[in-house]
């Protein structure tokens, strides 16, 4: 007798056949995971790190909005998101509120080009914030499901340990595969809980603890802007190949390449001039972009208190007066100094003209 096939008999679910709702797993504060299936019996299949678009009935009439598939298509016989509200926030805070198991809802995709399957290497590197971990965890999953050792360091970074969704599970993978690494950070512990990870804002000394070998894995990154912009601009100033890194923002998800934004940071570029007034001093000096502040100046004859070198102690923080400086530290400077116009003359570098209040 023939071979017959014991499950998935049906076909892969398309967007033609609505989802509905079956499981709601509260994962955090105005965070949950919302478990869909196809009413057919039908299956899943999509690349790990993809996204679907929900059509969703709120009042005043229907919106839609993406999420990254935080399952993994390993796992075919469901389908998994997982939102947080943010502020103002429409659909997540509809779904939050109003969506039960049973409900149907109309669904298009799965569609996205941020998949470890798109960039197959030896060892990666995950980085993320937030609802950021979303794709990071598909991805994982079907590490883990594949049946392979893989080689993850997977970097987090959250406000406070109770928010790190996914983290039970996680370690729970962790604990039984030497090769996923679980870095973890938080801005602040939780109230009487003791926290044995690292804290602070991730920096350029944070990832080399983390991840010594970065310069060997493929990097895919997913958070705010800003958060991405701080990975990329500590990611080129440590000398690392950019054409192996990876972005998906979450509250963008890119369909195609063609719809990829063009990562055009500003950056020091060799062989540019530059231009550093120290007005306390009446000195002017020429220089390149890639110079640093502190650098300049001692060549001037100028003396800038420093300790590090390396953003971290600020002990070299001047103000700037105008022009603009590339600067990547170590936590060295807070955002309101930053926000007042004082750098870190030891990791600051001009770019074209610049003074000082030096």
């Amino acid at each position: 007798m023939g071979k017959t096939r014991q499950n998935w008999t049906a076909a892969p679910w398309s967007d033609a056949e609505p989802l509905e709702c079956a499981m709601i797993v509260p994962e955090s504060a105005d965070t949950a995971s919302f478990t869909f299936r196809a009413p057919s019996g039908a299956w899943f299949d999509y690349q790990p790190g993809q996204f679907i678009t929900l059509d969703l009935p709120v009042p005043g009439g229907n919106v839609q909005r993406t999420y990254t598939i935080s399952s993994s298509p390993s796992r075919p016989l469901s389908i998994s998101i997982t939102v947080k509200a943010q502020p103002g926030s429409i659909g997540t805070r509809w779904m939050l509120d109003h969506l039960k198991p049973g409900m149907q809802l109309r669904a298009y995709g799965p569609s996205g080009i941020f998949s470890s399957h798109r960039h197959p290497a030896k060892k990666y590197l995950f980085i993320s914030a937030g609802s950021g971990i979303t794709p990071m965890m598909s991805m994982t999953t079907w590490a883990w499901d594949s049946g392979q050792m893989p080689d993850i360091v997977f970097v987090h970074a959250a406000r406070r340990p109770s928010e790190i969704i996914f983290r039970e599970r996680l370690e729970q993978f962790a604990n039984r595969v030497p090769g996923l690494q679980l870095r973890l950070t938080v801005e602040e512990a939780d109230p009487f809980r003791a926290w044995p990870g690292y804290k602070g804002r991730l920096s350029q000394i944070m990832l080399g603890l983390m991840a010594p070998d970065y310069l060997e894995r493929e990097v895919f990154c997913c958070g705010p802007e800003p958060f991405m912009q701080a990975v990329r601009e500590m990611l080129v100033s440590l000398g690392y190949d950019m054409g192996r890194y990876h972005q998906e923002s979450f509250g963008a998800p890119v369909a195609t390449e063609a719809d990829a934004p063009v990562l055009d940071d500003v950056s020091p570029t060799a062989g540019v001039e530059a231009e550093i007034t120290f007005a306390t001093s009446g000195v002017t000096a020429a220089c390149a972009q890639t110079d640093t502040v502190l650098a300049v100046a001692k060549r001037s004859g100028l003396n800038i208190p420093s300790g590090c070198t390396f953003g971290l102690c600020g002990t070299c923080k001047v103000k700037k007066t105008a022009g603009e400086v590339h600067m990547v530290h170590n936590g060295g400077i807070s955002d309101e100094d930053v926000a007042d116009g004082f750098i870190l003359a030891c990791c600051s570098h001009p770019l074209g003209r610049v003074e000082l209040a030096v």
